[in-house]
């Protein structure tokens, strides 16, 4: 309904092109069931990016020109705490000062819509908001009672935060300096980036190399039970999955991102920033590549290896050595999913464990009315799969496994199914080049 609201139609969901994995590109541009709603996906990057930014400054370059061009009245968005950064700290900004505070991501729930008692109190009729999709949600539930003239909402992607202290924890346990670390992001070539505050030193690494085990509680869990990764009822989206890894030498600072324009007020921003003449932006059209390994494949592994952990069995895969991770990571980047089909399969997995976790939580009644139906969609396509899981619950699932130990064999099953499947792969390409 809220999709309806705010687009004047609902996402397409019946024609998906990301349901096989050997769709071709041009009619993947039309996937709404994984994206939502939109009029054009397309990368893009400020050139040269703005000082400070955690990407090349897109978000922040809206911002500013909504401001500076007298469209907007007031911006919410996100600064840090003035004794902890990377704390967040949601304000109204008015000035083009205040709007550069709130550079760079915060990766902690933070409370945005605090600050919408300022806006009626100041009398702001036209305001830029600027949020993850939980605090865009609940924003479209009052927006009929803020009595505004006027309402644009610039989105992130956003999956799995948490509290503050949770991310002192993922750092202390992911970095050899987690004190010196600014920002971090899980990037496209499956690895944690973290970035210190000289701006020059990156730690890189690999997802395998996490001790998962120890992780799970970082996440919140309204996190563990939300469908909204792309955050559907922004007027226009800025995301960096859906777009191909430009390189290791391609720090973020000049790496593109993916928009979505959903709407007449998204277009509407978008054309104003690209007709800024202070900031040159750079775009291309929005692409895909499945890849040689099957995407499904890869979201059931990652979803296994998960989700063993999630129920604490004992087999679960443990955090494989550096060496090793780098070699999968490098393997994955190589032949995996790319561009769309990459954020695709970032969604399918995370739409499948939030699934399961809902259903175990809420139970199998809640869980029907909780998840939405484009989820829904996405569930049935790995109907088969995760089947064996719905009804497992963790202490059950623990006490069977209590005689199991992790061994080597166990932590090199998701690196030899992919060098396994690359043979196969490469064989097969052979063969169909000689007929």
């Amino acid at each position: 309904a809220l999709e309806v609201q705010v687009h004047g139609r609902s996402r397409k969901i019946s024609d998906s092109s990301f349901r096989g994995d050997d769709s071709t590109a041009s009619t993947k541009m039309d996937d709404e069931l994984h994206f939502g709603v939109f009029d054009e996906m397309l990368f893009a990057k400020v050139q040269p990016g703005v000082r400070g930014a955690q990407w090349t400054g897109i978000v922040t370059s809206i911002a500013l020109e909504m401001l500076s061009g007298d469209l907007v009245d007031a911006v919410v968005c996100v600064t840090g705490h003035e004794d902890d950064p990377l704390k967040p700290k949601p304000i109204l900004a008015t000035t083009e000062e205040e709007i550069l505070s709130a550079r760079g991501v915060k990766p902690s729930l933070s409370p945005n819509l605090e600050v919408m008692a300022e806006v009626e109190a100041k009398g702001i009729k036209r305001l830029l908001f600027i949020g993850v999709g939980c605090q865009v949600q609940a924003l479209r539930s009052i927006e009929k009672y803020l009595n505004l003239d006027s309402l644009y909402v610039v989105g992130t992607n956003c999956v799995d935060n948490g509290p503050r202290e949770g991310l002192d924890k993922f750092l202390n346990i992911t970095s050899e300096s987690p004190k010196d670390v600014k920002q971090y992001e899980f990037m496209q070539d499956y690895r944690v980036h973290l970035i210190h505050r000289d701006g020059k030193t990156i730690e890189k690494v690999p997802y395998f190399c996490l001790p998962a085990d120890q992780l799970t509680d970082v996440i919140a869990p309204s996190c563990y039970s939300c469908f909204d990764y792309t955050n559907a009822l922004a007027d226009l989206v800025v995301g960096y999955m859906g777009v191909p890894f430009e390189g290791a030498d391609v720090p973020m600072t000049k790496h593109s991102q993916y928009v979505t324009i959903r709407n007449e007020r998204g277009r509407l921003m978008w054309n104003h920033l690209l007709k800024s003449s202070t900031r040159n932006v750079n775009t291309a059209p929005a692409v895909s590549d499945s890849g040689v390994l099957k995407r499904s494949d890869l979201v059931m592994q990652t979803l296994i290896a998960d989700d063993d952990i999630q129920l604490g069995r004992k087999s679960a895969p443990k955090a494989m050595p550096m060496w090793l991770g780098n070699i999968l990571a490098d393997v994955l980047t190589r032949l995996g999913p790319k561009g769309l089909d990459f954020a695709a399969y970032s969604i399918d997995y995370h739409t499948l464990r939030n699934y399961l976790y809902a259903r175990r939580k809420m139970g199998p009644k809640r869980a029907e009315r909780h998840v939405p139906q484009y989820a829904k969609e996405i569930i049935a396509m790995y109907e088969d799969g995760i089947a064996s899981r719905l009804d497992q619950m963790p202490l059950e699932l623990a006490e069977a496994d209590q005689e199991k130990d992790s061994d080597l064999a166990t932590m090199l099953l998701p690196f030899a199914a992919a060098v396994l499947t690359l043979a196969l792969s490469l064989v097969l390409l052979n063969w169909t080049a000689k007929l």
